[in-house]
């Protein structure tokens, strides 16, 4: 029990870690990028939003296997395998919660305007020190909600980690599918301890972000 959830807070943490890093660059591209084309990246983020998690899990599922290109790949040049390991987990996981953090970034950035751009512009700023001085800052609601929303959601997932991960203890069995194999084995206790802990600690999650929006309106 304690190493399927300390297997699966490791993952939030890398995965929400991955998607602030490559995120934030992304969210501010969507949010001030003018070409025809970024309604189609802007879909391909939102796609894990209404794709059913079993269909993404399979064909990333099929990318990574050694089978296919990119899992070949990885193995010829690399000797990296990623279908059932913590590292094959990591990179659904960072697909699969991709626009959890994205969308409240990139909302974040649109709600800054171009105002305190052009202003750091006029005092001779770089767009580097433009970006790192006044926008991030500015946006701070928008990571810390995104940051908060990529962790809880990377916590509850199983369709996405039951399919490329399996059910490796110590590996690939994170909370969501110990809690799977504790119902299919008809151990209720277990359950109900696991399944608890997630529902207190999702609805502290959700709260502290509510708060956060709430503070910084009050700021703002």
């Amino acid at each position: 029990m304690t190493e399927a959830i300390l297997l699966t807070i490791k993952l939030a943490g890398l995965t929400t870690l991955i998607l602030l890093l490559i995120g934030s660059p992304l969210a501010w591209w969507l949010a001030h990028n003018r070409t025809w084309y970024k309604e189609i990246v802007n879909a391909m983020v939102a796609l894990p939003l209404v794709l059913p998690p079993t269909v993404l899990g399979f064909y990333l599922l099929l990318a990574m296997s050694p089978q296919n290109a990119f899992g070949a790949f990885l193995k010829e040049n690399f000797d990296v395998t990623l279908p059932f390991t913590f590292e094959g987990l990591v990179i659904g996981s960072v697909i699969y919660s991709l626009p959890f953090v994205v969308q409240p970034i990139r909302n974040a950035f649109e709600a800054i305007g171009r105002a305190p751009m052009e202003v750091a512009a006029t005092l001779r700023a770089s767009p580097l020190d433009r970006f790192l001085t006044v926008a991030l800052p500015l946006a701070r609601p928008g990571f810390l909600s995104g940051a908060v929303l990529g962790f809880a959601h990377t916590v509850g997932e199983f369709g996405v980690v039951l399919m490329i991960g399996g059910n490796l203890p110590g590996e690939t069995k994170v909370l969501s599918i110990a809690i799977y194999d504790h119902v299919e084995s008809l151990e209720w206790t277990e359950a109900h301890i696991l399944s608890g802990g997630m529902l207190v600690s999702s609805f502290a999650l959700i709260f502290l972000m509510i708060l956060i929006e709430k503070r910084w309106g009050r700021l703002n």
